[in-house]
């Protein structure tokens, strides 16, 4: 997977991706991140990306020029057309299964904007997906770029050193991820569920789905309604809820 940053701070895009996981895989070359400075393509003599909006309102506008070169800079290298994806409250909303689905690409732009947004042009020309990661609004789009990288490289085989790590993820399955525990076997007065203890792994994977069913009902039902949930198991949801009322 080639990622591609469009930004005007890119020290922040790369310093803030090359630690950890990201970071590691990066040195290994499973991953390439190249952050390309949209200031770098600017023909204003000033150094300027951005002006006044037509029309007045308060801010400024980043303009589609210099926006257009510097993905021209990295489209002119390819052999194929990336998805470019332009980071905005008003896209869609970002979630596990598109993480899924960009990482199937071969490489991808991203497009971050500042100020009180860009040039509508440019992003009618080069722009393939607008996508939010959530209803609130940042200063820029380098940190939404930030978290799709880390979210779409988990997908990516070989990036986590443990095959199983992103399969027990939270929405991996569409459910929120069980609650997990390490030593010592008792902290703070609090002891590991015995079943951890017990070495059966058939009753620690059940043991687990369960949890994670619980879990998700309590704090995110809005997720059960599409995840693939048995009747036995929407039964045994019914009587763990029916007895904690009582």
């Amino acid at each position: 997977m080639d990622y591609y940053v469009l930004t005007l701070f890119p020290d922040m895009v790369g310093e803030g991706l090359r630690t950890s996981i990201i970071g590691r895989a990066l040195e290994e070359g499973i991953l390439s991140l190249t952050t390309v400075n949209i200031r770098d393509y600017t023909t204003s003599r000033h150094g300027k990306t951005d002006d006044y909006p037509y029309g007045g309102g308060a801010g400024m506008v980043m303009q589609a020029q210099p926006i257009y070169d510097a993905y021209r800079s990295v489209r002119d290298r390819l052999d194929y057309d990336p998805r470019v994806v332009y980071l905005t409250p008003q896209g869609r909303v970002f979630n596990q299964e598109m993480a899924r689905e960009f990482a199937l690409s071969p490489g991808i732009v991203f497009l971050c904007g500042h100020y009180e947004g860009v040039d509508e042009r440019v992003l009618e020309e080069i722009v393939t997906d607008e996508v939010s990661i959530g209803d609130f609004v940042l200063t820029g789009g380098e940190l939404p770029a930030m978290c799709m990288i880390d979210a779409i490289s988990r997908q990516i085989p070989g990036v986590l050193h443990n095959g199983e790590s992103a399969e027990d993820d939270s929405f991996g399955d569409g459910l929120l991820e069980f609650p997990q525990y390490s030593r010592p076997e008792v902290w703070n007065g609090r002891a590991v569920p015995s079943i951890l203890l017990s070495g059966d792994h058939a009753k620690v994977d059940a043991w687990r789905r369960e949890q994670s069913l619980i879990r998700t009902a309590e704090r995110r039902p809005d997720l059960l309604e599409k995840a693939a949930v048995s009747p036995k198991e929407r039964a045994m949801l019914n009587a763990y809820f029916q007895k904690k009322s009582s």
